[in-house]
């Protein structure tokens, strides 16, 4: 079996709420998604999206056909390990969204030759994992509040904040939050790389105090040194290594720093399952948790879950709200049961119902 083909369409993403995580993420009310088909002789097709609300699939379109295109031509996809190492040697000429959807393709497809889920080629080792709600930035503590007893009392068994980034607001959003829900409801913060030392140590120190789950990138995004101070002083657990781009080479430091207690992936970030799976399993192997970051996209998400289902060290699926900035372009999106809990996929590959009516509709370009 061979590929034969590999297109890229462009449809329109509208209608996107005005939402912001953190300095720089606020995006526009358009974007666009690039559903990508990866096909082979014997009529096979693996799918993925290309894209988020704040990296329009069209930005990285044309270098995934340019570069990646004719290095999957013709190639065997069962040997996904060979050519996600293929990509990652081009990583200077295409970037790891790219990577990340050929790899999760190709995921897809093998799953499809095979009749199996992808958590199932993995090894599955959870059938149900729990969902946590990951709030965007709200203007008061007050609607964090709201924001928080709403999820909980819908049965979701998580809720982490995303900050105003200012220290002592964030500290008050987040006693505001605690004595909202009660001692014993899971709660995080993930302060997106906000603060200076000392400012990540007073509070750190004060969420530990109220009894918070993790402790998320507080500071900026490389600097392993604070990290690796930080983590001497709290007991927190502290999770880094989200956002910096590439593959397993890139955690080591982390662990011989001894900079975090987690580690953490996603799609786009890291080029895909593979890379993830590794890393995952490089955590594993330190006794150490990885929590798989949302993905940006309803297919990567849905790609994640799989992910979950075949970890033993992972804990939580993240759900970045509000819905409209990520949810878009499938049939049927993923929601949590009563109970906060997502179930494991049973379809052949990730599975899902691809809304191939709507990217008919709203079809910007085809890229061949």
């Amino acid at each position: 079996m061979k590929i034969d083909d590999v297109t890229l369409t462009i449809f329109t993403w509208d209608g996107i709420p005005a939402t912001l995580y953190h300095q720089g993420s606020k995006a526009s009310s358009v974007s666009n998604l690039g559903l990508l088909r990866i096909k082979t002789d014997a009529g096979l097709q693996g799918f993925a999206f290309l894209g988020s609300a704040s990296n329009p699939g069209g930005m990285d379109g044309p270098q995934l056909i340019r570069s990646l295109k004719p290095m999957l031509m013709g190639q065997d996809p069962l040997e996904r390990e060979r050519i996600h190492s293929s990509m990652r040697l081009m990583s200077r000429n295409v970037s790891y969204r790219t990577i990340g959807a050929v790899d999760t393709a190709l995921w897809d497809l093998c799953g499809k030759i095979a009749g199996l889920p992808v958590h199932a080629l993995m090894g599955t080792f959870r059938k149900s994992i729990p969902a946590y709600a990951s709030s965007q930035v709200l203007p008061d503590a007050a609607a964090y509040v709201e924001q928080a007893l709403s999820f909980k009392a819908a049965g979701w068994q998580a809720y982490k904040i995303h900050p105003p980034r200012d220290p002592d607001h964030d500290i008050a959003v987040c006693v505001a939050v605690r004595k909202a829900v009660g001692d014993d409801y899971r709660l995080m913060l993930d302060s997106t790389w906000s603060y200076e030392y000392t400012d990540a140590l007073r509070v750190g120190r004060a969420i530990e105090e109220m009894g918070y789950y993790w402790f998320e990138d507080p500071l900026a995004d490389e600097d392993i040194y604070g990290y690796a101070k930080l983590r001497e002083k709290l007991d927190i657990p502290i999770m880094a290594t989200e956002y910096p781009a590439g593959g397993l080479d890139t955690y080591p430091i982390w662990l011989t720093e001894k900079a975090t207690d987690y580690l953490r992936g996603d799609i786009p970030n890291k080029g895909g399952l593979t890379t993830m799976l590794k890393t995952a399993h490089l955590a594993e192997a330190f006794g150490m948790r990885y929590e798989v970051h949302h993905s940006g996209n309803s297919l990567n998400n849905l790609a994640n879950l799989h992910l979950c289902m075949a970890l033993r060290n992972t804990t939580m699926w993240e759900v970045l709200l509000p819905d409209g900035a990520h949810k878009y372009g499938m049939a049927v999106d993923l929601t949590p049961d009563a109970n906060g809990l997502m179930h494991a996929p049973e379809g052949p590959g990730i599975g899902g119902e691809i809304d191939f009516d709507l990217i008919a509709r709203k079809t910007e370009s085809v890229l061949r």
